[in-house]
């Protein structure tokens, strides 16, 4: 049976078709596949979390990488060097790495999407990044079918950011991510106050790292939708980073508005208090909206289109732009 709906395979729960979808289950899936569509648009698609079909109709191939594995390649005794399928999923492999009492992803728990999409994103939440534990990746070289190694360097993490999004994006398919964990001597990164509040709420005054991973996983599930409840691709804007003049500019009329030092000269703004403040938090339109919880995250309530949920998207950055003059960046990948 020729498979070609794509609902199921992307977050958002966006129906659209596309030519025919394909699996990669082992890296040896990966050449003959793509000589068997070498004149079809391709797209990889891993968990499909952070991608919105802005069509209803992908005029091309989708090969799902669904590669597994999990590998313990170098171990110490503090320190373990875990080699991971690019097709396993995050949350299932953080909760392992937690089993095995491996630390460093407890605070990137229940971040949904697969192993090889986390370095793609650089992914991060809660003062921890993709780039603090990442050791290196292979890759598959669409163009000359040799698998390369990447070193944290070359892949030129940046906020929310990697080589793969920019110099380098539709060149290669990764197909595994090895990450270096403790074993021994944890460094818990508790410093937002939302887990001390947490972990203080269950009275946890020596936290482990599955205690870490418990409070985030309790406070990610009471303000993220569940993308199997409602869809949604989890934080669809960035935090945008502005000067600190601009800053001083927009406190003139707010002067309440939150921000985060990134370097002598930049701050970090949250770009969810810039949509709420801007009156779009729990906003409905027919099927589709802005959660009532979070302002970041952009919802699916069952049959919105994606070119729906892209115009609202677009709506609320010229919004913003308006009354704060920041112009946010989709963090969501947009499929034509």
């Amino acid at each position: 049976m020729n498979i070609t709906n794509l609902k199921e395979h992307n977050t958002f729960g966006i129906d659209a078709d596309c030519k025919k979808i394909s699996f990669i289950r082992h890296e040896s899936d990966i050449k003959p596949l793509l000589e068997d569509y070498k004149t079809e648009k391709i797209l990889i698609l891993g968990g499909g979390s952070n991608v919105l079909f802005i069509n209803n109709y992908f005029d091309g191939v989708v090969l799902l990488n669904q590669i597994k594995g999990f590998e313990i390649l170098n171990e110490t005794q503090n320190e373990v060097s875990v080699k991971v399928g690019a097709g396993e999923v995050w949350h299932e492999f953080v909760l392992k790495c937690i089993e095995n009492n491996f630390g460093g992803v407890e605070n990137l728990s229940l971040i949904p999407g697969s192993v090889g999409a986390s370095p793609m994103q650089n992914i991060g939440a809660y003062g921890v990044e993709i780039k603090d534990i990442f050791e290196s990746l292979e890759a598959y070289h669409i163009a000359t079918s040799e698998i390369h190694t990447f070193s944290k360097e070359e892949c030129a993490f940046g906020y929310r950011e990697s080589v793969f999004k920019r110099k380098l994006k539709d060149q290669y398919i990764i197909t595994s991510v090895t990450f270096k964990l403790t074993r021994n001597h944890h460094q818990l990164n508790t410093s937002y106050g939302v887990i001390e509040d947490e972990l203080t709420k269950k009275e946890i005054t020596h936290p482990t790292i599955k205690d870490v991973s418990d409070a985030i996983i309790a406070i990610r599930s009471s303000k993220l939708p569940n993308p199997k409840d409602l869809g949604n691709a989890g934080s669809f804007f960035k935090n945008p980073v502005i000067d600190k003049k601009a800053l001083e500019k927009i406190k003139i009329t707010f002067p309440e508005v939150p921000s985060y030092n990134v370097n002598e000269k930049h701050v970090k703004l949250p770009a969810g208090w810039l949509i709420e403040k801007a009156g779009w938090k729990g906003k409905v339109l027919k099927n589709y909206g802005v959660h009532k919880l979070q302002a970041l995250v952009l919802v699916n309530y069952g049959g919105a289109t994606g070119k729906e949920i892209y115009q609202l998207s677009t709506d609320i950055i010229e919004d913003v732009k308006s009354k704060f003059g920041v112009e946010l960046e989709r963090e969501v990948n947009m499929i034509l």
